[in-house]
């Protein structure tokens, strides 16, 4: 979807053509791919497999062989769909969809290593136009990406579409720390700490920067909770995680 003559959205904290967005993310998760999960493990000193759990638990996947199937987007390396997976019974499928080639190839080779081919499926695709059909899944995550969408209300509504009723959206973002004194002590670590992690880990800084701006660029909580009820949602939620260092939202089509 072509974007409006002038229109404008944010690249961490620069200002960029909403067009150029996607290619300015798509180049950041090109160059951290192969360490992306391993830099969310020193990013967040492990917490960040809590709150996928977490999620994961939300979800609730059946353990029996009732068919349910979920969509994974921007999951990539494929990290929730395996804990969904896990989770789930004989009848769970998940199907990630991400727009990077980079991290469909890092997921698609951990899922053979794991024996989950045919459990956990990929596609190749922008969660503003999903390569998927109308109420095909049950459930639909996201998990740290939704921030990197350029039109975050068309990905919503994406989301929405490929829900049966009675599904759930789940997602999983970086939000307001809502604890006094940890606010600053959080973006002292973000914006010194985290860089210079990218730096050793992956000898580059700049992806982990964008990443730390573009957290601080993303709505609050019940704003972005407004957007997922604009976008047809009902009882739309959002749960604070660790002094509201990250917000579980959710959202059922019903």
């Amino acid at each position: 979807m072509p974007a409006a003559d002038g229109a404008q959205t944010h690249f961490g904290f620069r200002t960029v053509d909403l067009d150029h967005k996607q290619a300015m993310v798509d180049e950041v998760f090109h160059r951290v791919a192969r360490r992306y999960d391993l830099m969310n493990d020193l990013m967040s000193g492990g917490l960040h497999r809590v709150w996928k759990d977490i999620m994961v638990t939300a979800l609730n996947p059946p353990r029996n062989g009732r068919p349910f199937a979920v969509v994974d987007a921007a999951g990539g390396t494929g990290d929730v769909a395996f804990r969904i997976a896990r989770a789930g019974g004989a009848g769970t499928h998940v199907t990630v969809c991400d727009i990077n080639p980079d991290m469909l190839a890092v997921g698609r080779e951990r899922t053979k290593e794991r024996g989950l081919n045919g459990i956990v499926t990929f596609a190749g695709g922008n969660a503003e136009h999903l390569p998927l059909r109308d109420r095909g899944f049950d459930g639909c995550t996201i998990a740290f990406g939704i921030r990197n969408v350029p039109r975050i209300d068309v990905a919503l509504g994406e989301f929405y579409r490929v829900l049966r009723p009675g599904g759930r959206f789940l997602c999983l973002e970086f939000s307001t720390v809502d604890v006094p004194g940890l606010d600053a002590l959080y973006d002292l670590y973000s914006f010194n700490v985290i860089p210079a992690l990218g730096r050793a880990v992956a000898g580059d800084p700049e992806p982990y920067r964008y990443l730390v701006e573009s957290i601080r660029r993303f709505p609050k909580p019940e704003a972005f909770a407004d957007m997922i009820a604009a976008a047809g949602f009902r009882r739309v939620s959002h749960r604070a995680l660790t002094g509201g260092l990250v917000a579980l939202h959710s959202g059922w089509r019903l």
